[in-house]
């Protein structure tokens, strides 16, 4: 079973659990993601890779309780199981040595950014990372990413830590400053990817970002995922999720991805009648 070993609160309605997957662990790489279902009646949910372990055979997830399904998943404790994992899946990212590597983490996108900073700065890269959030209180993996990357820059809304500015307002400063990244990675909320995805654009650096459409099976099959990028039809559990950001329709994935907004408000009023775990 998939039982979790270890479970820890980040910030408000951000957890950090450890879940004993061992066909996933040894398999995992950067950029990549697993699929799970909470219980035998759950919807199929995707959460980005965050660290692994082979040798204990666990994998690490940070999940937000923005619905039903991680809402429920926030209710697991230490030696609760979850019924299934399916993974890793998707295209892991390019680790190369590019020189001068920026990675941007909106919010929970931080999560998802901080095996890719690690993995860049062993490819031999020198990494910048942006963490970004609405206040000091919604910001994590702080000192991770202190110590993964060679320079750190914290930006929030509100300019309760660091910069007070959003995230492409931080790449846009340092580039004035005279950064030159040969690419930069940027993960976390889709309007972030895009506003960072414009700010690069003039500059002609190359730029990719993980999206996160609405998904189902994650294997290229019911086709829930597909987004345009550069004017072609792509899946994004087989075909991404990673993409080129400055090809990537984002128009249309903010259209795709409020498509349901009705039935997960539906759904999040019937587990709160239900109480916890979705017993009476």
């Amino acid at each position: 079973m998939n039982k979790i070993v270890a479970k820890k609160i980040l910030a408000q309605k951000i957890k950090l659990i450890e879940v004993f997957a061992p066909a996933v662990a040894h398999k995992a790489l950067a950029g990549q993601f697993v699929i799970l279902r909470v219980d035998d009646k759950g919807e199929r949910i995707p959460l980005t890779l965050v660290d692994w372990d082979p040798s204990k055979g666990t994998i690490t997830l940070i999940l937000l309780e923005v619905g039903a399904s991680t809402e429920k998943l926030g209710q697991f404790e230490v030696g609760d199981a979850v019924a299934d994992i399916c993974g890793p899946l998707g295209i892991p990212s390019e680790i190369k040595p590019y020189g001068l590597v920026c990675v941007v983490g909106g919010g929970v996108g931080t999560a998802s950014a901080l095996p890719i900073v690690k993995a860049m700065r062993q490819a031999g890269n020198r990494v910048v990372s942006i963490i970004a959030a609405k206040s000091v209180d919604m910001l994590i993996l702080e000192d991770e990413m202190e110590k993964a990357a060679d320079e750190l820059f914290i930006a929030t809304d509100d300019g309760t830590k660091g910069q007070e500015c959003f995230a492409c307002d931080m790449v846009k400063i340092l580039l004035e400053k005279g950064y030159k990244f040969d690419v930069v990675y940027a993960i976390g909320p889709t309007i972030m990817m895009q506003t960072v995805a414009e700010t690069t654009r003039p500059a002609g650096i190359k730029t990719i970002v993980s999206l996160n459409p609405i998904m189902v099976d994650g294997m290229g099959m019911c086709g829930a995922c597909r987004v345009s990028v550069g004017g072609k039809t792509k899946f994004a559990c087989v075909d991404g999720p990673e993409f080129d950001a400055h090809q990537v329709d984002f128009l249309e994935l903010r259209k795709r991805q409020a498509a349901f907004l009705k039935e997960e408000k539906l759904a999040m009023l019937r587990l709160q009648e239900m109480g916890r775990r979705g017993h009476p």
